[in-house]
């Protein structure tokens, strides 16, 4: 019941308003992982199903499951299941999806490995997973704020288990969740270390003061890995 609630309670719109941020990294993330039209994705934990529906609208073919039916509410036409991960397998045959993507998900079980074997059973061989958890190095001391959370992941434990469930090719990297820094010019390197200077040096009783702020300092692990 709990989990069932945590949708609701955390993710309505009063406290986390719609933005424009999902599409921005969605786009982001199709391009460094050359994703293609009509590839067949899935995402894990979905939850109110914004980040999912901006990989329908650049043509890929976007499912979505969570333990609750939330994104219903918004996307009435997403291709979703209703699965409680912690208990069952994913609802899908074997080799079923060229991608499957999560973001803020893995580390809500208790046993996140079991997520990992159904994402190896269920993508395609070739078949990319791409995960973002939060990197505990620089969360550590706001990770349990959400009481939901279970596992914390560094570099190297993300690596492992992606290699102990079949993975190849894994490879993790320290992601700033800024749109201003994901492209590639003079502008973004010379934010890139203004937001390093302000993880370091800025208290932490100012971190939720403004969005660079936060996300200076909430630092997030971005993983690619293929069947």
């Amino acid at each position: 019941m709990v989990q069932k609630k945590y949708l609701e309670t955390i993710y309505n719109e009063e406290n986390k308003p719609f933005s424009d941020y999902p599409k921005k990294l969605i786009n982001h993330l199709i391009e460094i992982a050359n994703l293609q039209q009509n590839q067949k994705i899935l995402e894990l934990g979905c939850g109110r199903g914004d980040f999912i529906i901006e990989f329908k609208k650049n043509g890929l073919d976007a499912y979505g499951v969570d333990i609750s039916n939330f994104s219903k509410n918004f996307f009435p036409d997403l291709k979703f299941e209703e699965v409680d991960l912690e208990k069952d397998k994913l609802p899908y045959n074997d080799n079923t999806f060229d991608v499957v993507y999560s973001k803020s998900f893995i580390e809500h079980f208790y046993y996140p490995e079991k997520i990992f074997q159904e994402a190896h059973r269920v993508l395609k061989p070739g078949g990319q997973i791409i995960t973002l958890t939060p990197e505990w190095q620089y969360i550590y001391k706001s990770f349990y704020e959400d009481f939901t959370h279970r596992v914390p992941f560094t570099n190297e434990s993300l690596k492992d288990i992606h290699t102990m469930n079949n993975f190849k090719n894994v490879k993790v990297t320290s992601f700033i969740q800024l749109p201003i820094l994901f492209k590639n010019n003079l502008l973004s390197k010379i934010l890139y270390l203004t937001s390093v200077i302000t993880r370091k040096f800025v208290p932490d009783y100012f971190r939720m003061s403004n969005k660079w702020i936060r996300f200076s300092k909430e630092i997030m692990l971005l993983s690619i890995a293929r069947k």
